[in-house]
């Protein structure tokens, strides 16, 4: 992705993050993986609140990769707060979810998502979605700056 701002995962799952972080790491991704487990955390990060007071961050994410279905606070509910926020909704979320439900998609994008990709089962397949991502975000011009 660009630059080395970190990118923000919102998944509870274990298993999920895990092979999202392997991933990454065999498309050769450097970013720093921020792991946040529900919507409630996430904010906690983006706004520097809670377990994370007090931590220096010198960027904000270049983008969000958000599951939808999560304890706490979803991903819908995430995106509503994140996307009237005059500081954090220019950062492009990618919802990544196993919700093939009609009313997610539409919604999600209806919040302005930069995409939405149903989780490929398959370890290759999803080492696939992750290396064109990076390309995508790679070659995309964004009107978020490095370190802000």
């Amino acid at each position: 992705m660009r630059g080395k701002s970190p990118i923000l995962i919102v998944e509870d799952n274990r298993v999920d993050v895990m092979t999202i972080e392997r991933s990454f790491k065999q498309a050769k991704i450097s970013n720093p993986l921020i792991i946040t487990n529900n919507g409630e955390e996430a904010l906690a990060y983006l706004r520097s609140e809670g377990k994370f007071a007090g931590q220096k961050r010198t960027a904000n994410p270049c983008i969000i990769l958000l599951d939808l279905n999560m304890p706490l606070m979803n991903g819908l509910e995430f995106l509503r707060i994140v996307k009237a926020d005059d500081v954090f909704r220019r950062i492009p979320v990618v919802v990544l979810t196993t919700s093939k439900e009609e009313n997610d998609r539409v919604e999600s994008f209806n919040m302005s998502v930069a995409g939405y990709i149903i989780k490929p089962v398959d370890f290759e397949k999803f080492t696939h979605v992750v290396t064109i991502l990076n390309l995508y975000w790679t070659l995309s011009e964004s009107p978020w700056e490095e370190g802000l």
